[in-house]
């Protein structure tokens, strides 16, 4: 550590973890604590974050709600790329991180903090996606990561220094917890003892936010999502805020058993881990906005977007979303959006989410093109130039593989 910091800007959830993070910073460095708490839609009452952070000798308190900001400018921006990790996962926790890491940089600019602390492990992304997005935003900032630098070594040790510092410990925090939460409203991560054996499914206590497809109502749902420039701005005509939007599609996706993952992914420092994820809305979402495109996309562009979600997904899961390569990439998903307005319709039934209709004023289908009926507008005589041109190679390659006894 270059210099023992004076003032710390503090990622403070209110529990005990944070908490413990919080007077070490005050006893053992001797600084001066800023906590900052973001609502991201986590579904907890945040006030009690600030009460402890007060009773815990804090002057400084920064209790925000984020929801809006993150759904419009994170959140959206991520989904016009149809965004995927590893072909599954749509990036929810990975996705908070970078707008947590700015507004700590924010507060610490506003407040004269030399320093930013979050409180993720060293075995985790998430101290890369923080500390990338903090050093990406003010290259000369200190950080601090207690699970990288402090002596204990066990959930015990932690419970022994939060007794002898009179942090108050729940009860069910003496045990062993049974699974770790992260939770937005883009999705819940879960994550940790109980779940680490892959080959063990996950029990039904896990999931929070969707019932099981099995319990799901008998009878489908169906609802329109209106799209404007490939943002969602409505559900059945009633145009919603971005937060609004994501919140009442994670209650028709939860209600119908949509968004659930088991999944083994591949950390960005190395090992395999396994998390079980619920994104209910995002599901819903995801697949309405290929719903649009398909109508409204030219073809190029669609295949040309697919082929470069991967690496924009990448870029995302590791950390990189203040790079100039994740901006880059960001105009060119922004600029093939322009058309893509209209409405999908959608069928939610027992863990699933279908498109069964799509209508937009700059859609490209034309049925006069494609009807199998009689037709004025397409002479199916063209295709034979374009069939041989486009065999023209594999014809010379035959013919030469012929002549020298190739089979092919």
């Amino acid at each position: 550590m270059a210099h023992a910091p004076k003032k710390v800007v503090l990622a403070y959830s209110g529990g005990l973890d944070t908490s413990i993070i919080l007077k070490w910073l005050q006893s053992e460095m001797g600084a001066e604590v800023v906590a900052f708490t973001a609502d991201l839609g986590q579904g907890e009452e945040l006030e009690p974050a600030r009460k402890k952070a007060q009773e815990l000798g804090v002057k400084e308190i920064f209790v925000e709600d984020l929801r809006e900001e993150f759904v419009r400018d994170y959140v959206f921006p991520m989904f016009r790329a149809n965004t995927v990790y590893e072909g599954q996962y749509l990036l929810g926790t990975a996705i908070a991180r970078p707008l947590i890491a700015k507004r700590q940089i924010e507060i610490a600019h506003e407040t004269g903090a030399d320093a930013v602390c979050h409180g993720a492990t060293g075995k985790g992304n998430d101290q890369v996606r923080f500390e990338l997005a903090y050093l990406a935003l003010d290259p000369d900032v200190q950080i601090i990561s207690p699970w990288r630098q402090w002596e204990f070594g066990s959930r015990t040790d932690l419970i022994a220094y939060a007794e002898q510092q009179g942090i108050p410990v729940p009860a069910d925090k003496r045990g062993e917890a049974p699974f770790s939460v992260d939770a937005n409203l883009l999705h819940t991560s879960s994550e940790g003892k109980a779940l680490e054996d892959p080959a063990i499914e996950a029990p039904e206590f896990v999931y929070q936010r969707s019932v099981s497809p099995e319990n799901a109502p008998d009878s489908p749902e169906y609802i329109d999502i209106g799209f404007e420039h490939g943002d969602p701005v409505s559900i059945d005509g009633i145009m919603l805020s971005p937060a609004t939007l994501l919140t009442r599609l994670n209650e028709l996706g939860g209600t119908h058993g949509i968004g659930r993952l088991d999944l083994l992914e591949n950390r960005f420092i190395g090992m395999k881990s396994r998390g079980i994820y619920e994104t209910p809305g995002g599901s819903i979402l995801l697949v309405a906005h290929r719903g649009i495109e398909q109508i409204t996309l030219d073809g190029g562009a669609t295949h040309l977007k697919d082929e470069l979600m991967p690496r924009y997904a990448e870029l995302i899961y590791n950390g990189f979303w203040f790079s100039p390569e994740r901006k880059m990439l960001q105009a060119a998903i922004d600029a093939s959006q322009e058309m893509v307005t209209g409405s999908v319709r959608m069928k939610l039934y027992k863990g699933s989410a279908s498109v069964v209709g799509r209508t937009s004023p700059c859609s490209l289908y034309s049925l006069d093109h494609v009807t199998f009926e009689d037709d004025v507008v397409y002479n199916q005589s063209d295709a034979d130039g374009f069939i041989e041109l486009n065999a023209l190679r594999l014809k010379l390659l035959a013919r030469r593989d012929r002549a020298s006894g190739k089979n092919r």
